[in-house]
């Protein structure tokens, strides 16, 4: 049987480009762990869809840095060790803290108030969904995702922004492969409070200060759990 036949949309471009958004969410999330040979067979009958959009998916991800191309072996879900978060994690600080002064320069009152009001939902969202032991929360997650987003909204470069939201969705992906996404001990909700505070009063280096920190703590917890799994 013909591929087309097998798959009858193999040939339409928006099925790679859902293919890709599929495998790339589940990479992203950890469902696809790091190492993990992608095999057209079997993605193929994963995902429903032909060989032609599995390889045009495949090197879309392997352009973005998700995925690894073997020699004559195919792909790979791209590594995730921690001397790589250290990068990314420098990457994030220095694109984000150059996006939150411009924002702060530039930004109105309409940009004020979607930032207040984005750390208020955030803050009213279950950090965890059970009282007891940490489960993460999908809402909370969304809420913690738009109130970073709000804070970079008025920056007037959007190269920048695209950039920042790559490397964000990169360290999402670490933060889904580490078990330490609880940050015992940690006050996340007051470093939010601390950022959004300065960030409205202006104080674009206190601002990028704190918003550096935030994301270095992140990255050691996560260091370190990675760490632990690598020993």
């Amino acid at each position: 049987m013909s591929e087309t036949a097998a798959f009858p949309d193999a040939r339409d471009p928006t099925l790679a480009t859902a293919v890709h958004r599929r495998l790339r969410e589940d990479i992203l999330s950890g469902r696809l762990p790091p190492g993990r040979k992608l095999k057209l067979r079997d993605l193929a009958e994963s995902y429903g869809a032909g060989a032609s959009p599995m390889r045009e998916a495949l090197s879309k991800l392997a352009a973005e840095g998700l995925a690894e191309r073997l020699e004559h072996r195919g792909f790979r879900v791209a590594a995730a060790a921690p001397g790589q978060l250290d990068g990314l994690i420098r990457s994030r600080v220095l694109a984000e803290c150059a996006a939150l002064r411009e924002a702060i320069r530039r930004g109105d009152a309409a940009w004020e108030e979607a930032v207040v009001l984005a750390e208020h939902r955030l803050n009213r969202a279950a950090r965890s969904l059970d009282p007891h032991r940490f489960v993460a929360n999908p809402e909370w997650e969304a809420c913690h995702l738009r109130f970073h987003q709000a804070l970079l909204a008025a920056c007037s470069a959007p190269p920048l922004l695209a950039f920042c939201n790559r490397l964000r969705e990169e360290a999402r992906r670490y933060r889904a492969l580490s078990n330490t996404l609880a940050y015992p001990g940690r006050d996340v909700a007051a470093e939010h409070a601390a950022i959004a505070r300065a960030t409205l009063e202006r104080d674009a280096e206190m601002a990028a200060a704190l918003l550096a920190q935030h994301y270095e703590r992140t990255g050691a917890f996560i260091g370190a759990d990675l760490g632990r799994g690598m020993e």
